[in-house]
This record gives structure tokens, C-alpha cells and sequence, in this order.
């Protein structure tokens, strides 16, 4: 009789704790929601942009500012050593009264010429350049500076050159002569001595 109340109990137990599926609010149709497959508990990562370092900006920037103020200003010296170059491309050319180009030029038509290049204005007669810049002593005369003449009777200037070359006491300049064109001359031709009345310096 025990036994048999024993079993009795014992398969009532059974049926009480019912199936090992799985119970869902969702409806009986015993799948397992889709919204639950592959979930986790983990969070996506943010991949956070570090920016540089507002010093390295800094060091950086006044680099190429420094460049930049380099390549836009040029000495003086290599002013005058441009303007010397290009006046020197048009030796060989011929004179022309009033003439500024390969096709003929004066003297004060070279010189403008080639200060132009560098955007320098300078007056287009030598008498007028001889009002222009500073008065420099000739043993401070240097390449860049303007060499002024009178070569006629008449006490007024009436040649300019373009000095090219200072160097051991000699000084030479490139100017345009009504016989041979544009040349390079010396200082110390008699001629040039002669008529040499002072130096200015433009730049």
C-alpha cells in the first residue's frame, strides 16, 4: 500500500513541474524571438579622433610663415643683383633715342628698363635720376649703384650707367653710347674719368 502511495505521488510531481521548453510571452509557438538571437551584452566601441597637440599646430605654423616671409622679401642685395642681369641681357643692342626695348635704347631707357624689372620707377631723363636716392662717396660706391656724366658744354647731366662691378679700386658700369650701343665701361677710360660727376644709390 505504500508503494502504491509512493508512485501515485511521484507522478503527480512529474506532471506538476511540466515541460523543460522554454515558456514565452510572445505567443506558443515555442521559437525563440528573433530579437533575442545574437544579443549581447556588450556595447559597440567608439573610435575617438585625437587631435594634434596645439603646440605641434603652433611650431608648425610660424614655420611657414617664416618661409613665406623669406621667399617674399628679398634683400637688397639681390635686388640689385637682379637689375644688373637683366641690363645685362641687352648688351650688344643698339641706340635709340627714347628707346626702352631689344630694338634700341638710350641710356636712361636701360637703366629704366632694368630697375623696372624689379618694379622700380625711376624718372626717364638722367638728369631727373640724378634727383633720385642718396649722394654716396665714390669710395663707398658699390654694384646697383647709378654713375652720373656731362658730356657736353653744358653744366648739366646728361649720361647715366648702371655700376655692374666695384671691386679692387676699378669700377665698372653698363650704360648705352650713341656709337657703340650698350657696353661695359670702366671708370678709369680716360673719357668716362673725365666726365664722371657723382654716384647715387636708388636701393
Amino acid at each position: 500500500m505504500k508503494k502504491i502511495l509512493f508512485l501515485s505521488f511521484f507522478a503527480v510531481f512529474l506532471i506538476s513541474c511540466g515541460s523543460t521548453k522554454p515558456v514565452h510571452r510572445g505567443g506558443n509557438t515555442g521559437k525563440v524571438p528573433e530579437a533575442i538571437i545574437g544579443k549581447t551584452d556588450s556595447k559597440p566601441k567608439t573610435v575617438r579622433k585625437v587631435d594634434a597637440h596645439p603646440n605641434n599646430d603652433l611650431a608648425a605654423r610660424k614655420k611657414e610663415e617664416e618661409a613665406a616671409l623669406e621667399n617674399a622679401e628679398e634683400s637688397p642685395k639681390e635686388i640689385k643683383k637682379e637689375i644688373i642681369e637683366y641690363a645685362k641681357t641687352f648688351q650688344g643692342t643698339k641706340y635709340k633715342f627714347g628707346g626702352t626695348t631689344e630694338a634700341g635704347m638710350d641710356c636712361s631707357g636701360l637703366v629704366c628698363t632694368a630697375f623696372q624689372k624689379e618694379n622700380i620707377s625711376l624718372p626717364r631723363i638722367s638728369r631727373d635720376m640724378a634727383t633720385k636716392g642718396i649722394l654716396i662717396s665714390f669710395k663707398d660706391i658699390e654694384a646697383g649703384d647709378l654713375v652720373f656724366f656731362k658730356t657736353s658744354r653744358k653744366n648739366t647731366i646728361t649720361h647715366v650707367g648702371l655700376v655692374v662691378e666695384a671691386k679692387r679700386g676699378e669700377v665698372k658700369f653698363i650704360h648705352s653710347t650713341t656709337q657703340a650701343g650698350v657696353i661695359i665701361s670702366s671708370l678709369d677710360e680716360a673719357y668716362w674719368k673725365k666726365a664722371f660727376v657723382e654716384v647715387r644709390r636708388v636701393i
